[in-house]
C-alpha cells in the first residue's frame, strides 16, 4: 500500500505522527467503452471551449462562476489556503459509538504510526478501546476540510471520513404518515421469520455474484466469441416473482414454513440455515 497523506493525529498536547491509506480497494472487473459496431475504444478529451484545443491535464485550473464573473483558482491559489496546509488531525471531541448515524459514513483509511516509537498511538487506541468511545477528528484532505470517525480495527487505527449534517435529505414520504396498525399474530410470525434468518454476520460468506458472472461471460466470449449461448453458460432466467403482497399473514406463514424447512435440510433437523452467498 501506499501512503495517501502524513501528517499528525492530536488530542490535547499528545501528538501521534501518522500515515494515512485507502482501506479499500474496487474488485470490479474493469471495462470502457467501445463503439459497438467495430470495437475501437471510446476516449474523453478535454477540449477548451473558446479555441477548441485539447489541454493537458497539468494545465487545467479550477473556477467559480457567479452568472457575472468567473474567478479562476489555481493549484497553488487551492494549496496556499490554510486548512489545505495543514498536516493535523485534530480530535475535537469523544461520543459513545452508538450515537453516528450509519448514513453519516463514508471512506474509511487505515492509520499507521509514523514514529520509531508507537507508544503515543498505542496510548490512544487502547484508550478509545477501554472508554468505548468513537473520537471525532477534523482534518482537511484533497482540498476538503473533513470530519471523520477515529476507532480501533484490530490494532490498527481507522478513520471513516463522515458527511456533513446537511448533506443528508429528508426522508419525507406521504405513505408513512397513514397510521397502520399491526395485529400480534403479525408481530409474531414476523419475528418468527428474524429467527430463522438469524446468524452472526461473516463478510467471507458473501461474494460479488454480478462480477462473477461478468468474468464467467467475458471468458465465455474470449472461446467462443459471438456464438456464445449465455442461457447454455448460466443456464435458463428464472421468473422474478414481484409485486405487492395482497396477503401478509399468508406470506408470513409460507416464508416461516420455508425458513424452517430449508434449516432443517441445511443443518440435518437443527441449527441455522446455510447462508446464501449473495452480492
Amino acid at each position: 500500500m501506499r501512503a495517501i497523506w502524513k501528517g499528525a493525529l492530536t488530542f490535547g498536547l499528545v501528538n501521534v505522527p501518522v500515515k494515512v491509506y485507502a482501506a479499500t480497494e474496487d474488485h470490479d472487473v474493469p471495462l470502457h467503452q467501445v463503439h459497438e459496431s467495430d470495437g475501437g475504444r471510446i476516449r474523453y478529451q478535454r477540449v477548451c471551449e473558446l479555441d477548441g484545443e485539447v489541454v493537458p491535464y497539468a494545465d487545467i485550473a479550477r473556477a467559480y462562476d457567479d452568472g457575472e464573473h468567473t474567478v479562476v483558482l489555481t493549484k497553488e491559489d487551492l494549496a496556499s489556503l490554510p486548512a489545505e496546509r495543514s498536516r493535523e488531525i485534530e480530535v475535537v471531541e469523544f461520543v459513545p459509538s452508538d450515537q453516528l448515524d450509519p448514513l453519516l459514513l463514508e471512506s474509511p483509511y487505515f492509520l499507521e504510526p509514523d514514529s520509531t516509537s508507537p507508544k503515543a498511538y498505542a496510548l490512544l487506541r487502547e484508550t478509545l478501546q477501554r472508554t468505548d468511545r468513537t473520537a471525532i477528528v477534523r482534518f482537511s484532505l484533497r482540498q476538503k476540510t473533513r470530519l471523520a470517525a477515529l476507532r480501533v480495527r484490530g490494532d490498527v487505527l481507522t478513520l471513516q471520513t463522515l458527511r456533513w449534517a446537511d448533506e443528508i435529505r429528508e426522508a419525507a414520504f406521504p405513505a408513512l404518515d397513514e397510521p397502520v396498525k399491526i395485529s400480534d399474530k403479525e408481530l409474531e410470525l414476523s419475528a418468527a421469520l428474524v429467527d430463522g434468518f438469524a446468524a452472526d454476520f461473516d463478510p467471507d460468506a458473501f461474494t460479488d455474484e454480478y462480477q462473477e458472472e461478468l468474468r464467467t461471460l467475458i471468458d465465455a466470449k474470449l472461446r467462443k466469441g459471438e456464438a456464445i449461448d449465455t442461457a447454455e453458460t448460466f443456464g435458463e432466467a428464472e421468473e422474478q416473482s414481484g409485486g405487492e403482497v395482497i396477503d401478509l399473514m399468508e406470506a408470513l406463514r409460507a416464508s416461516v414454513e420455508r425458513t424452517r424447512t430449508q434449516r432443517g435440510a441445511g443443518d440435518g433437523g437443527e441449527g441455522r440455515p446455510k447462508k446464501k452467498k449473495r452480492a
